[in-house]
């Protein structure tokens, strides 16, 4: 069979040099190029911060999906971040909506004090669920895209998918007047959205520092 050369452009959370999508970031040598968006190499800057936030945190769960082939990694990682910080990590697992449940309970009954939600689209698509939950059991969370927050999360943290989204525009009209993906360099961001939502701290009963004020792009009031 021969390799397709219609130009695909992607937008990737994991490493598409890992994947195999490219050959490298700066010369992708084939058909595909687009974005990686670093969103599982956020994810302990993301427990940094929540513990920035809820200081009194000796437990901080992790929930993932154990149907992500990143998860593994991503425990890993989070597992390193936490023994910097002197906390002890508690994974939750859900890999259905069903799951969500069982696993607040779980948070609870470990006696957690704080949530990272990983980065993952499945987590994503039900973030609306999510906040729910974490508002009903008082659990300050932290999450990967900024829509969470607005749509009542306390804080997030990671690329600007509006930006992603406006760069791969740019990819497509250059594709379609004539540049060829081997030749398009794959983007990753440079800049990250730290959102902070002022009502879900006060709620919580969180006093958010002013050092992560400062350093916020946008907070909700």
């Amino acid at each position: 069979m021969r390799p397709s050369t219609i130009p695909i452009i992607f937008l990737s959370g994991g490493d598409p040099v890992e994947r195999g999508l490219v050959a490298s970031l700066a010369r992708p040598g084939g058909n595909l190029t687009g974005i990686s968006i670093l969103v599982g190499e956020l994810m302990p800057k993301r427990l940094e911060l929540l513990s920035e936030l809820v200081p009194h945190a000796g437990v901080i769960a992790l929930l993932v999906n154990p149907n992500n082939p990143n998860t593994e990694q991503y425990i890993k990682d989070m597992q390193e971040a936490a023994r910097a910080k002197g906390v002890r990590l508690h994974i939750l697992k859900a890999g259905t909506e069903s799951d969500f449940e069982p696993a607040f309970v779980s948070l609870l009954q470990q006696h957690g004090a704080a949530l990272v939600v990983a980065a993952d689209p499945f987590c994503n698509n039900r973030r609306e669920q999510l906040v729910a939950l974490a508002a009903r059991d008082a659990v300050p969370a932290i999450y990967e895209w900024g829509e969470a927050v607005v749509a009542g999360g306390l804080v997030s943290y990671g690329p600007s998918i509006t930006a992603a989204f406006r760069q791969l525009g740019i990819y497509v009209e250059k594709i379609l007047n004539g540049a060829k993906p081997a030749d398009l360099p794959v983007q990753q961001p440079t800049t990250f959205e730290l959102i902070i939502n002022l009502k879900a701290a006060n709620t919580l009963g969180l006093t958010v520092p002013q050092s992560i004020l400062a350093r916020a792009d946008e907070v909700i009031e």
